[in-house]
C-alpha cells in the first residue's frame, strides 16, 4: 500500500529512512564542498556543493512536497529568492509589483530597475480595476506578497493568476507570512511561490535562509541555472537546521494562530489601540479573500497605537516578553516598528503610501502563554494613555 501522506505527514517524515551509507532515522548532514568523482569522463549526481549539496537537496524535497511543486531551489536568504527570480526577466520585461511590498524587496526592485535589468511598475493588487488595467501592458511578471508586509493586504491570488496565465505573464507569490501550511499558492495558479525560509519554515531563528519553489519544469530550469551559476544556493548546515525546525512546522503555526486570534480580538477592543490589520478579524476589507485562498489567518498582526508618535518609545520600553527585532515567525515573540526598520528604505513618501505610519507595529506572535502575551500587551498600551 502507498500512502498518499498529508502535508503533516509529509514534512515529519522529510529525508527519515534515507541514509544508504547507515541506515541513520535522520538523514545526515554533508559538510563537503566537493565530491570525489569515479574517473574522467564520469558523471555524478553530486560534485560540488555550489550545484548540488545532499542535505540542501533533502531540505528543496520537502519543500516541493508541502508547496505542491515540483521542484525547489534553495538559496541563502529570502532576499536572494527574490534576485534568482528576477534573473528570469530581461531588460524590456515589465515587472509589476504591489506598492506595499516588503520595505527591502521595494528598494531592491527599484535600484535593478534604475539600472535597466527589467522593467518596474508598483501597482494597487487589492483594486481589481487597477489590476485589470496593468495586465494591458503585457508584464513579463506580477509579484505578489499576500498578506503583505506589515500592513496584511489581502491580494486575491487566483484572480491575479488567472489573468497573468491570460497574457503569457508569470505570477510569483511571496508566501513567508503563511508558510505552505496556510496557503498554497501554486494550487491557485501561481508559478512560483518563495519563502524567507529564516522565517515560519524554520521557525527557530537561528539561521538565515530562502527558497524558491515552481510548477513549470521550463521554469525550474532556468532557476536551477541562475541559482548555480549566481551562487545564490543556501550552505548544508543552514538546510539542516531549516530542514529540523521544519519538522514542527505545523504545530508551531497552529499555535502561534491561535495566540494572534485572541491577541488580534484584544487590540482591537481596546481603546489606545487605534487600527489593527489582521485578516482574521471580520472587519478586515480582505477577510473573505483570505477566508478563500488560506487554510488559517496566521500569526502575524499589526496594529497602530492611539497616540502621537513620540509614544511609540514608551510602549515599546513598556514590553518584557515581545522582544523588539527584525525578522519574524520564530517560536518566541516579537515586535517590529516598520517605519524605522523593514521599510525605512522605502523611503518617506512611499512608507506613507504604504500606510506605513510611525504609530504602527508589527506583532510575530510566538507560542508562548496566551496570558502571559496578552498581559505584556496590555501593561505596554497603558503606558501610551
Amino acid at each position: 500500500m502507498t500512502i498518499n501522506k498529508r502535508r503533516r505527514t509529509s514534512i515529519v517524515q522529510a529525508g527519515i529512512g534515507t541514509d544508504k551509507a547507515h541506515k541513520a532515522v535522520m538523514p545526515p548532514i554533508y559538510l563537503t564542498s566537493t565530491f570525489e568523482i569515479d574517473g574522467l569522463g564520469k558523471k555524478a549526481p553530486y560534485e560540488y556543493s555550489r550545484t548540488r549539496n545532499p542535505t540542501r537537496d533533502e531540505l528543496a524535497n520537502a519543500v516541493t512536497a508541502l508547496e505542491g511543486g515540483i521542484g525547489t531551489c534553495v538559496t541563502s536568504s529570502g532576499m536572494a529568492a527574490l534576485t534568482l527570480i528576477i534573473h528570469l526577466l530581461n531588460p524590456d520585461d515589465l515587472l509589476i509589483a504591489p506598492y506595499d511590498c516588503y520595505g527591502r524587496s521595494y528598494r531592491m526592485l527599484c535600484a535593478l530597475s534604475e539600472k535597466g535589468h527589467f522593467k518596474l511598475e508598483f501597482i494597487d493588487q487589492y483594486d481589481a480595476a487597477a489590476v485589470k488595467e496593468a495586465f494591458t501592458k503585457k508584464p513579463k511578471m506580477v509579484l505578489i506578497e499576500s498578506p503583505s508586509n506589515p500592513v496584511m493586504r489581502i491580494a486575491d491570488i487566483a484572480s491575479i493568476a488567472a489573468q497573468a496565465k491570460e497574457c503569457g505573464a508569470i505570477t510569483v507569490c511571496d508566501n513567508t507570512f503563511l508558510s505552505p501550511m496556510l496557503q498554497q499558492p501554486l494550487s491557485l495558479g501561481a508559478d512560483i511561490s518563495y519563502h524567507s525560509t529564516t522565517k515560519f519554515l524554520n521557525g527557530h531563528t537561528d539561521i538565515v535562509g530562502g527558497c524558491v519553489t515552481t510548477s513549470r519544469e521550463d521554469i525550474l530550469t532556468d532557476l536551477e541555472f541562475w541559482a548555480n551559476s549566481l551562487g545564490l544556493i543556501g550552505a548544508p548546515f543552514d538546510s539542516y537546521m531549516t530542514l529540523r525546525g521544519m519538522r514542527t512546522l505545523e504545530l508551531r503555526v497552529h499555535r502561534a494562530q491561535e495566540n494572534a486570534e485572541q491577541i488580534a480580538t484584544m487590540l482591537d477592543q481596546h481603546k489606545n489601540v487605534r487600527a489593527v490589520y489582521y485578516p482574521g478579524l471580520k472587519s478586515h476589507p480582505g477577510h473573505e479573500i483570505a477566508a478563500k485562498q488560506q487554510d488559517g489567518f496566521g500569526a502575524m498582526i499589526s496594529f497602530e497605537i492611539d497616540a502621537p508618535a513620540e509614544k511609540a518609545a514608551a510602549f515599546i520600553d513598556a514590553l518584557e516578553l515581545f522582544r523588539l527585532a527584525q525578522s519574524l515567525g520564530g517560536t518566541e515573540s516579537l515586535i517590529n516598528h516598520p517605519a524605522s526598520m523593514t521599510h525605512v528604505s522605502m523611503g518617506a513618501e512611499a512608507r506613507a503610501k504604504a500606510g506605513v505610519t510611525d504609530q504602527l507595529f508589527r506583532l510575530s506572535i510566538g507560542v508562548e502563554h496566551i496570558e502571559d502575551l496578552l498581559a505584556d500587551l496590555e501593561h505596554a498600551l497603558a503606558q501610551v494613555a
